[in-house]
């Protein structure tokens, strides 16, 4: 494949690398930056089965940036820039690390191959995964975490040790239950997936290269028959043109139904404080709510003073939202919780603002009477944190936004603890 000069408005600097389904190009007026030129070309075993199939590169490149695009918005940190091109995008620069990253649902497959006795669809709960060193030559070989550590890679002067491996796992684990939580959304069950970090100058390990129908296996319905991903491919002894054409229809079916990845569900978490003097409180609350991407209402109203006004209120989001979780700020006798709990039939979390009387105010939101199941916390983030975890029942995106902060707080206390090491 002849190395253009400029794709999508981007003059191309020197060819980086080149691999059986795309090129990856230098960007010297977007320091910092890269460009991957899809091929429409389509490879197994190696590259030792491999045709020419139009429009491939199309089709993956939409496929790749729309699932990208889910795992951003989860806040996954990705090399992934945006499109350039119909059969292009502009990436991080990063230096790959030479491991694909698989995890698994269901056994099939190589696993199959790997681990005689145990039956196809064998279910992984919670999913394996399992690391393979990049090496075309010897077909790519498993490898246990302590080869990867033992390797003692450097990329971009990050040297890979257990830290690092630790968070590549957790984070490939991850990166496939939000997307297996994605496809359920069309009846789709992701069976299994590889992915591939990189690192780019400043250290950081980056979810980098390509997600496109090559990467995973998926089975609408749950059935191996129905199979839309790259192994139809591979499962042929002979190629015809209108194989190819079949393995063209899959492909762009599965871009086309990405479109339809989004959360259907219309969630709102109404702040409902019971004095304008408590507005500090409740921004504290609306913007850490917010960052997790929940969709925040503030209201002002008493179920003392004005409690038909507040049921009101109330029953105006009841009828115009499917997930929805109201808060409560309110201390001096909190009245307005309770009253809220014992009129609707969904949850309601009591944050009451500081102030000199915070225990008695505290008490005040925990002793409800019977049949009220109010719950009480005292800080806004714990507040926006519950009322995320209750949204993300039925919203993927902000469960999977919980899940990523856990993530960067784990990777953080690590990183914090393997700076004191190295100064010991």
């Amino acid at each position: 494949m002849a190395a253009p000069k400029e794709v999508g408005g981007y003059k191309l600097g020197k060819l980086i690398i080149e691999g059986k389904t795309k090129q990856v190009f230098d960007l010297p007026e977007q320091p910092g930056h890269c460009l991957l030129l899809n091929k429409d070309r389509i490879t197994a075993g190696d590259g030792v089965k491999a045709h020419d199939l139009e429009g491939k590169a199309a089709i993956s490149n939409q496929t790749n940036a729309k699932v990208f695009e889910i795992l951003k918005a989860a806040g996954i940190n990705t090399a992934f820039v945006k499109i350039a091109s119909p059969t292009a995008f502009v990436s991080k620069k990063c230096d790959m690390i030479p491991i694909e990253w698989v995890t698994r649902r269901l056994a099939t497959g190589s696993f199959l191959k790997r681990n005689p006795g145990v039956p196809e669809g064998f279910r992984f709960t919670p999913p394996k995964q399992e690391t393979f060193f990049k090496d075309d030559a010897n077909h790519d070989p498993q490898w246990s975490e302590e080869q990867i550590v033992s390797a003692n890679f450097k990329i971009n002067g990050l040297t890979i040790g257990q830290d690092e491996v630790d968070y590549m796992r957790r984070a490939t684990i991850l990166v496939f239950e939000i997307l297996e939580k994605a496809w359920a959304l069309r009846d789709c069950a992701l069976i299994d997936m590889k992915i591939e970090f990189g690192v780019d100058p400043e250290g950081n390990i980056l979810l980098a290269d390509v997600i496109d129908s090559d990467s995973w296996r998926l089975w609408p319905s749950g059935d191996k028959r129905l199979m839309v991903d790259k192994q139809v491919y591979r499962n042929l002894t002979t190629v015809t043109a209108a194989d190819l054409d079949t393995v063209k229809r899959n492909f762009a079916w599965v871009k086309d139904q990405l479109d339809h990845l989004k959360p259907t569900v219309h969630h709102k978490v109404v702040v409902f404080m019971g004095s304008p003097a408590d507005q500090e409180h409740c921004q504290k609350i609306a913007k850490a709510a917010r960052e997790l991407g929940l969709d925040v209402d503030l209201r002002v109203t008493s179920a003392h003073k004005a409690t038909e006004e507040t049921l009101r209120i109330m029953q105006q989001y009841e009828d115009t939202h499917g997930a929805l979780v109201f808060i409560a700020v309110a201390g001096r006798s909190n009245g307005l919780g309770p009253v809220l709990s014992g009129n609707t039939s969904y949850p309601v979390i009591n944050c009451p603002p500081p102030s000199d009387k915070m225990v008695q105010d505290i008490w005040s939101s925990l002793s409800v009477p019977s049949g009220l199941g109010c719950a009480t916390v005292i800080y806004p983030d714990s507040a926006a944190l519950m009322a995320a975890q209750i949204i993300g029942l039925q919203d993927y995106l902000v469960w999977a936004r919980l899940r990523v902060k856990q993530l960067h707080m784990a990777a953080a206390l690590r990183q914090a603890d393997k700076k004191l090491r190295n100064q010991v």
